[in-house]
């Protein structure tokens, strides 16, 4: 019995998970904006080629 209240009462992982959620987290946030600037960027590349290929004509 003393050994599953020890067992219980022990909380020695659970900064390990709650460090690896925070990481986990962080990562999404990153490639989520990473993501979207990437797309923004084409887009602006894109209108300036448009742009370029329309005035030098």
């Amino acid at each position: 019995m003393q050994l599953i209240s020890r067992f219980i009462k022990n909380d020695s992982g659970a900064t390990a998970v709650e460090y690896a959620l925070i990481a986990a987290l962080m990562a999404s946030a990153i490639i989520a904006a990473l993501t979207t600037f990437d797309q923004d960027q084409a887009k602006a590349f894109k209108n300036i080629g448009t742009t370029l290929t329309t005035k030098t004509k």
